[in-house]
């Protein structure tokens, strides 16, 4: 179109490394980084909140219970990598994007 390139063809395995590369740029909308730095929420909520979901949906999606799910928002909350990978994936974020 227009004499414009519209595709690419590589290998499946090149284009897997492209799409999963660790060492591309990592975003966090302001809107989660101000809810995290200026009124102090954990960055699970903040994300929670900017991806609009509900404590019934995250917990719905990690298979425990609404109660158990908001006690991992809690400020003194800790949190094992494999917890936040978990909720990561619920969210559709990546993990460091997660980390505070």
């Amino acid at each position: 179109m227009n004499g414009l390139r519209n595709f690419a063809v590589v290998p499946y395995d090149e284009y897997l490394d492209l799409v999963n590369r660790r060492d591309r740029e990592i975003t966090i909308p302001h809107a989660v980084v101000g809810a995290n730095v200026i009124e102090g929420e954990r960055m699970v909520r903040a994300w929670r909140e900017y991806k609009k979901i509900t404590y019934a949906k995250m917990a719905e999606k990690l298979g425990i219970t609404q109660g158990a799910y908001s006690q991992m928002e809690k400020p003194d909350a800790r949190l094992c990598r494999a917890t936040l990978e978990k909720i990561a994936a619920a969210m559709g974020i990546l993990i460091e994007q997660l980390t505070e």
